[in-house]
């Protein structure tokens, strides 16, 4: 959604389905139709769709971290951009085997404060089979990127005040100043199998622990103090 309310008459609300369909409503606007899209490209099909109040778009990650796509509210049009990516850490082999046997999430995510548009590359890997059936998984490594309006991602090991939460909700980020009992610069993860922090500056576990939470949702602030 586009704003909190529905009932705003400039609220957009977009549902990207599993494939290649993304639709578009305006629901306090009188008559209010569906407008459906459909992106092609087959690595866009299990992407979820991120707002940017910034640029008034709506942005999807393609998996693998290669493409995004945005669609803008003012223009009604698709644009699918391929992503420069600039300043990569050197990965010693071992991180290299490890990054290629998991697989990767792409989160997008806007601060609202600054503006900052960041790729959040979440890598998980299978950490316990439960009676042969259910797999457990785990954050093994996270790599965030600030993208610029050129299509560059950048790869940044500061974040500043702010830090980020990912979670089964959409992801978002706040300065750590506006939540109490938060650290800048770290990323907050919490699933069904795990809840973990991610210091951002050298890439390290807080700390990480495994179980099961049945509610593993971070649940961003309606109002965020300057």
């Amino acid at each position: 959604m586009s704003s909190p309310s529905p009932e705003d008459e400039n609220c957009v609300v977009a549902v990207k389905f599993l494939g290649p369909q993304l639709s578009f409503c305006r629901p306090a606007q009188r008559n209010s139709e569906w407008t459906n899209i459909s992106v092609e490209n087959p690595c866009f099909f299990s992407s979820r769709v991120m707002f940017s109040k910034k640029d008034d778009k709506f942005f999807i990650p393609g998996s693998g971290g290669q493409l995004i796509g945005s669609w803008d509210l003012r223009k009604e049009k698709l644009n699918i951009q391929k992503l420069k990516f600039k300043n990569l850490p050197e990965l010693t082999k071992t991180t290299r085997e490890l990054l290629d046997s998991c697989c990767t999430i792409e989160n997008l995510v806007e601060s609202v404060t600054t503006g900052e548009i960041f790729l959040v590359k979440q890598y998980k890997k299978t950490d316990e089979i439960i009676e042969g059936v259910v797999a457990k998984m785990k954050t093994e490594y996270v790599m965030v990127l600030k993208l610029d309006e050129e299509g560059n991602a950048v790869y940044t090991q500061d974040i500043g005040d702010l830090c980020i939460f990912l979670s089964r909700s959409e992801p978002f980020c706040v300065p750590a100043t506006s939540l109490p009992g938060t650290d800048p610069n770290f990323v907050y993860i919490v699933d069904f199998d795990e809840m973990s922090i991610l210091n951002v500056a050298d890439c390290t576990f807080g700390f990480g622990k495994t179980g099961q939470y049945s509610a593993p949702y971070y649940i961003p602030p309606q109002y965020i103090l300057d």
